[in-house]
């Protein structure tokens, strides 16, 4: 039977791209000279340091514009409120992946209102559709895609004929 897996993953390599991208911007803008601005990585956490709330949206929109660059999709950024000090400003952007609970279920209830023949059944962070034509398969793939209320970008992926 034809089937394919829904998932929501994050590129970690591209990710690691755009930081490194943002952190050159940075270094090389004449706004952010004589402050010590940078983007950390943490597995999926990335930290903007700067001095100012207005620097740090500054930064926040470059690191959404090297992000969009390398495909990464800016719904998966959660971004934090920012922590303002005296002289340093701090925001915390976690990169989300996988399909949590509540999404799936949003998705599964979906894919049976659409009266499609397929079966969807949640596997930890994946969720397996399955039916017994690829075109049924396929009208569920346009079915997601055309869902705007989805929090999170989504990839199909092991399809099977």
């Amino acid at each position: 039977m034809p089937s394919f897996d829904i998932v929501s993953e994050l590129d970690q390599h591209e990710l690691t791209n755009a930081v490194d991208q943002a952190n050159k911007e940075v270094t090389t803008r004449y706004d952010f000279k004589g402050t010590d601005s940078s983007f950390e990585l943490k597995e999926s956490v990335v930290t903007l340091k700067t001095e100012s709330e207005f620097q740090l949206q500054q930064m926040l929109n470059i690191l959404i514009e090297k992000a969009n660059r390398r495909g990464i999709d800016v719904k998966c950024m959660e971004v934090k409120d920012p922590e303002i000090q005296l002289k340093t400003a701090k925001q915390v952007v976690e990169m989300k992946e996988g399909l949590d609970a509540p999404l799936a279920k949003k998705i599964i209830k979906a894919i049976k209102e659409s009266k499609i023949k397929v079966q969807a059944a949640k596997q930890e962070d994946t969720i397996r559709v399955t039916g017994k034509k690829r075109d049924d398969l396929q009208a569920v793939m346009q079915l997601l895609k055309g869902m705007e209320d989805l929090d999170m970008p989504l990839q199909f992926n092991n399809f099977r004929d």
